[in-house]
Order: C-alpha cells, then sequence, then structure tokens
C-alpha cells in the first residue's frame, strides 16, 4: 500500500521536474546569444548571419552589453511596457539635439535587448526649434511596444503635446507623456496603437491650452523638429 502511494506521488513528480526541466532548458536555447530567437529576428530583417544579442541583469546593462561594453550614452529615463522596458539615452553635445531610445525584453535569465535607434538634429541660434521628434513604426513579426513617436522639448512654453493619428479611419487624439530628465530639460513621448495610421498630426500647446507649434508627418520613419508658429 505504502508503496503505491509512493509510485503515485513519485510518477508526477518526475513528470513536473521533467517540464520545468525542459521549459528552462528551451528559454536557455531560445534566449542566449544567437539562440532561437536571435535567428528569428535575423531572418526576419534579412540578415545572412545570425545576430547574437547579450543578456544582462538590468535594462542598462543589457543595452551596454550589446552597443558595446564602453557605451557612452547617458541613460535619461526608463519606462515600463508591457513585455519589457524602453530606455532613453543621449550623447552629450552643445552641436545637437539628440535622443535614443531602446527597447529591452525581460526574460527569465535577465534581459534582452530588442529594438532601438535613435537620432541628432542640429541646432540652430536664427531659428530655434520648439520641439523635435523622431517616429517608428511597427516591427512586422517582432513583439514591440511600437509605434512610438518621442523627442526633446526645446521651448519650456510648451506644456502639453498630443498626436492625432487615425485607427481604422476613426480619428484618435493620444496625449504625450513628458518627463523631465534633466535642469529644465524635459522629453515626450506617445506609445500609439498598433493599428495606428499616418498621417499623424503633432500639436504643442502653452499652460493655457492655445496652439504654439503642430506638424503633419506622412512618413513612418520621420525625424524633424517643430518651429513656434507666428
Amino acid at each position: 500500500m505504502k508503496l503505491q502511494i509512493k509510485r503515485r506521488i513519485g510518477i508526477p513528480l518526475v513528470v513536473i521536474i521533467l517540464l520545468i526541466s525542459s521549459f528552462l532548458s528551451y528559454v536557455y536555447l531560445n534566449d542566449r546569444p544567437g539562440g532561437f530567437s536571435d535567428q528569428r529576428v535575423s531572418k526576419l530583417l534579412g540578415m545572412d548571419e545570425t545576430i547574437h544579442i547579450p543578456t544582462g541583469k538590468t535594462p542598462e546593462m543589457a543595452i551596454q552589453k550589446f552597443r558595446s561594453e564602453q557605451y557612452a550614452s547617458q541613460f535619461i529615463h526608463e519606462e515600463p511596457v508591457e513585455g519589457g522596458m524602453i530606455v532613453f539615452t543621449q550623447r552629450a553635445s552643445t552641436e545637437s539635439s539628440n535622443l535614443q531610445i531602446e527597447f529591452v525584453r525581460k526574460r527569465i535569465f535577465g534581459w534582452k535587448w530588442g529594438w532601438g535607434g535613435g537620432y541628432g538634429i542640429g541646432k540652430s541660434s536664427s531659428n530655434p526649434s520648439a520641439m523635435d521628434y523622431m517616429s517608428m513604426p511597427r516591427l512586422e513579426n517582432i513583439k514591440s511596444p511600437f509605434p512610438i513617436i518621442f523627442g526633446n522639448v526645446l521651448n519650456p512654453a510648451i506644456k502639453r503635446i498630443t498626436v492625432e493619428t487615425k485607427e481604422n479611419g476613426t480619428p484618435i487624439s493620444t496625449e504625450a507623456k513628458l518627463v523631465e530628465v534633466g535642469a529644465e530639460r524635459n522629453i515626450w513621448f506617445v506609445l500609439l496603437p498598433s493599428t495606428a495610421s499616418t498621417p499623424l498630426h503633432i500639436k504643442a500647446l502653452n499652460e493655457e491650452g492655445i496652439l504654439i507649434a503642430s506638424k503633419e508627418i506622412h512618413d513612418p520613419n520621420d525625424i524633424g523638429s517643430l518651429l513656434i508658429e507666428d
């Protein structure tokens, strides 16, 4: 009788241990540099060779390992999103307005870089910009929080930003999040619905809700700036 009870307990326990072990083995083979996940991404990007994306204990470490151990950009903001974190970075420069965004996935064995990009726009003393932006579209067959529009707020009069788009033909206005990242320094970003399509209409308003800058963009990969309207 005791032997039968031990067997009833022992067999399911062994099965559970084997299932957990198999699952962890698959996760490791999937997430390791050059693993199944990297192979899929490389194929989707049309690369001849498999990209090797390392894992890190933190989002910052994952980015530094992927970009290079001597990654010179400054980390200025992290925003939790579904599946991971988006991290904003910048390079110190007095000649241009620049910003970089990185999406990092949360995995069982750490964090893994998923996608990213950035821009730099030269500064003009004669005709200064009110704000700048970069638009990144949704990635086909790659899970990510995109599409997204983000940028620097260059004029302190800007207190609110909205992005108007169309979803299945219906106009939708999405409020941007403004984040203070330094002394009198703000960045902004909007996570758009996956079905959002161009054109995108960016509007910047002051504290009284008066429109002070706007622009309509038609390229989902656009980069540019907005000037204060006369």
